[in-house]
Formats: structure tokens, sequence, C-alpha cells
């Protein structure tokens, strides 16, 4: 392996992650990174990308990298929307839901 691809593999953690796997289930039992960290790392990949010196395996394994972050975020994305949407207490149709209190 080139000594340029060296720094490149050291920077696969995130800013501020504690050394473990990215990919280990986080807070509340969520699978993946964080959100801010599947965005903070897309941003590190996309700029190591855009560099151009890389050879082509470290390019697909960073591409195959991205996608699995942005799905990631995007499946969290779709939970806060359905979360923020149960607690806003709308329907799609733009109504007020009412549910009994189960207090």
């Amino acid at each position: 392996m080139s000594r340029a691809a060296a720094p490149a593999e050291a920077d696969q953690r995130a800013p501020g992650h504690d050394g473990g796997d990215p990919h280990a289930p986080g807070p509340a039992g969520h699978d993946g990174p964080s959100f801010e960290e599947a965005t903070r790392r897309l941003t590190q990949i996309v700029a190591e990308l855009e560099g151009g010196d890389l050879p082509l395996d470290r390019s697909l394994a960073l591409f195959e990298e991205g996608v699995r972050l942005a799905r990631s975020a995007e499946q969290r994305l779709d939970r806060a929307e359905k979360r923020v949407e149960e607690l806003l207490g709308i329907d799609p149709h733009g109504k007020p839901v009412v549910r009994e209190y189960e207090g």
C-alpha cells in the first residue's frame, strides 16, 4: 500500500469519535453512526474522492461506505419526520389527529 493511502484510512473515523466501530449501535440503540457522524464522514469521503489521487479499489470502498452512510442518514431523517408528525398530530390530509390519552 502506498504511503498516501495511510492518512486516508486514519480519517475513516468521524472527528470526536471514541475510536470504536463507527457503525456500532449509537445512542438509544439506533444502528449505525448518528446522523451528524454520518454527514461528517460523508463530507470527508466526498473530499477524498474529489481529490482524484486514489486507486480504484480505494475509490470503490469509499463509494460503498458513502452509500451505506447516506442510506443510514436518510432512514434517520425519515424516522425523525414521522416522529415530528406524531408530535404535531396532523394526518396526511392536514387534519388534527385526536387520540385518547393512555396515561
